[in-house]
């Protein structure tokens, strides 16, 4: 079949490296860019076994790569304003982009995201969050695409169930998100933009944005935290390959050059192997592993 008569922009063999912030993956049999829903309906109803990702900030792909079809949606990301609190955004939006839209509108909320680096349908399907604040206080209504066996449909989403890390959408993967709308508060510009400007400082003071990363490699276990954990347990600039965690925050594993997916999972399995036995806590992996 030919499949840009669905999506004019089509890849063959694409380096899934290119379009994951870890920079790790082997290369896509097809990776479409769809650039309307129409498009994206007419791709996963040609190819029903099609996975989506956004930005790939929160992923890891195979060395091998994949067969079949990979859709981004990130040529996806129109924005309006709505109303006088509201934000509408399609679901390839990159989160630092919304950021800055919602701060030149002079309106307050998103100034977590804005050194998030994965998009507005990533960050609803796991409920992104930082500093205090995530997607789940923020969401008012979302539109899906139900990958239903007669044929894929659009649906209005009100009633959203979020818990950390995790939402609805995580619950259900036939579901694809195409857009959401943001309720945020108005706000003083200046005031919106120091709080950005004060994350992005501690962020670079206390992240390794100096290093391909995935973000948190785990979810904030009950009672404590993760790269605090990893640093009790000495685990502190560990290596496998070019994977490694990070010495300035154990709670990321970084590609110091050359690494493979192979890498990190060994990295990964050995950190929660460890942590395991010396606290009786088992991390739970926040990066998602594509297969």
């Amino acid at each position: 079949m030919d499949y840009r008569k669905l999506c004019p922009l089509i890849l063959e063999e694409e380096p899934l490296s290119r379009h994951t912030t870890l920079g790790i993956g082997g290369p896509a049999e097809f990776f479409a860019l769809p650039a309307t829903a129409r498009e994206l309906t007419g791709l996963l109803d040609a190819c029903p076994d099609a996975r989506v990702i956004g930005n790939g900030s929160n992923l890891l792909c195979p060395d091998a790569g994949l067969r079949g079809m990979l859709i981004s949606t990130l040529n996806m990301r129109a924005m309006r304003r709505l109303d006088d609190t509201s934000v509408y955004a399609e679901s390839g939006a990159l989160l630092p982009a919304a950021a800055a839209f919602a701060w030149k509108l002079g309106l307050s909320g998103l100034e977590f995201a804005s050194g998030i680096p994965g998009t507005v349908g990533g960050g609803l399907v796991m409920n992104a969050g930082a500093y205090g604040g995530e997607m789940a206080g923020l969401v008012s209504e979302s539109v899906y695409l139900d990958r239903a066996p007669k044929g894929t449909g659009e649906h209005t989403l009100t009633g959203h169930e979020f818990a950390y890390r995790t939402s609805v959408y995580a619950k259900h993967p036939e579901r694809i998100v195409l857009s959401a709308t943001l309720s945020l508060t108005p706000g003083d510009p200046a005031s919106i933009r120091a709080r950005m400007d004060e994350l992005a400082r501690r962020r670079k003071e206390k992240q390794p944005l100096e290093w391909p990363s995935a973000g948190s490699a785990f979810k904030r276990p009950k009672g404590g935290y993760a790269s605090e954990l990893i640093d009790r347990c000495g685990l502190r600039g560990c290596r496998a390959g070019g994977a490694a965690v990070s010495e300035k925050h154990a709670g990321f594993i970084v590609n110091t050059g050359g690494a493979t997916c192979a890498d990190i999972e060994s990295l990964m399995e050995h950190i929660i192997e460890t942590v395991y036995r010396e606290t009786g806590v088992r991390l739970e992996p926040e990066i998602q592993t594509l297969r």
